[in-house]
C-alpha cells in the first residue's frame, strides 16, 4: 500500500477529529500527504505536527466551513491554485441528529443536508474537473448504513446518507471512462464524537456500545482501498448483510428487527 499512496495529495474533509482523524494518519503512515479540511485551525495545525514528528510527512490544512458554499469555493479554489495535482478526496465531513420528524427542526433539517449532501456534491464538483484534465482520481464519499436501512428517529439522517449512495452510483458510471475511481462507504455505528451532537442523552451510544466500529479500524480499511476499483465498503459484514436481506423483504425485517430498529 505504501507505493500506492507515496507521494498522492488527498484531501479529506472532517479531518480534525473521529474517522478524519484516523484517516490522514493512516494516509500519511502509508507515505501520502493528506490535506485536511475542518473548521478548527488550532487541531489542524496540532495534527499536521503529530503527522510530521510521526510519519516524517509534509501534510496542508485549510479552515473551511462546508456549510457556508463561498468559504467552500473559496477553499477548493486555493487548493487547487497551491497544488499542481489532486490525486484523491474524500468526503468524510457530515453530522447528524436522531430525533423523530415532529420534533426535527427545520434548522436541524438544513443543517444535515447542506452538510452531508450539498457540501458533498459541492466539492465533488469543484475538484471534478481537475481530477477528468489528469485522467486519474479517486472520491471517497462516506455514507451510513442508515442509507441502506433507515430506523425511527433516524429518518433525516437516513435520507441524507441515501442521496449520497444515489449521487456516488450514478458519479461512478459518469467518470468511469476517466480512470477515476469511485467509492461509496456504508458504515454502522463507529465510536467517535459523532454521537455527541447526535446523541446527547447518550442512549443509542448505550444500546450500540458492544457492537461500535473502531475508528482506526474503519480509517485502515479504505486508506487500504485507496486507487482501487472497490465499489463499495461496507462496516461491520453482518449489518450489510442485513441490509441486503431488508431490500428483498423489509415488511418483515421491520417486524422481526423492531426492538433492534427502536434503540435510538
Amino acid at each position: 500500500m505504501q507505493d500506492k499512496l507515496s507521494g498522492k495529495n488527498i484531501i479529506v474533509t472532517g479531518a480534525s477529529s473521529g474517522i478524519g482523524e484516523m484517516l490522514v494518519k493512516q494516509i500519511a503512515a502509508n507515505g501520502g500527504i493528506p490535506i485536511m479540511l475542518a473548521r478548527s485551525i488550532d487541531k489542524l495545525r496540532q495534527l499536521q505536527k503529530q503527522l510530521k514528528e510521526a510519519y516524517q510527512i509534509d501534510s496542508h490544512y485549510y479552515k473551511v466551513d462546508l456549510t457556508n458554499d463561498h468559504e467552500v469555493d473559496e477553499v477548493i479554489h486555493r487548493i487547487l491554485d497551491d497544488h499542481q495535482h489532486i490525486h484523491g478526496l474524500v468526503n468524510n465531513a457530515g453530522s447528524g441528529v436522531f430525533n423523530f420528524v415532529k420534533e426535527t427542526s427545520v434548522e436541524e433539517v438544513q443543517l444535515m443536508f447542506q452538510l452531508n449532501v450539498l457540501a458533498v456534491i459541492r466539492v465533488t464538483k469543484l475538484i471534478l474537473p481537475h481530477l477528468i484534465e489528469k485522467g486519474e482520481g479517486h472520491i471517497v464519499n462516506i455514507a451510513s448504513q442508515a442509507g441502506k436501512i433507515a430506523t425511527p428517529k433516524s429518518a433525516v439522517y437516513a435520507s441524507t446518507k441515501h442521496a449520497i449512495i444515489g449521487f456516488t452510483n450514478a458519479l461512478r458510471q459518469e467518470v468511469a471512462n476517466h480512470n477515476i475511481q469511485v467509492t461509496t462507504v456504508n458504515l454502522g455505528p463507529v465510536r467517535t464524537n459523532f454521537f455527541s451532537h447526535a446523541d446527547p442523552e447518550g442512549n443509542y451510544r448505550k444500546n450500540v456500545e458492544a457492537y461500535m466500529l473502531d475508528p482506526i479500524q474503519v480509517a485502515t480499511k479504505i486508506t487500504s482501498h485507496l486507487f482501487t476499483n472497490k465499489r463499495e465498503i461496507n462496516m461491520p459484514w453482518w449489518m450489510e448483510f442485513g441490509s441486503k436481506l431488508y431490500q428483498l423483504f423489509p415488511s418483515m425485517m421491520e417486524k422481526i428487527l423492531k426492538k433492534q430498529f427502536n434503540k435510538k
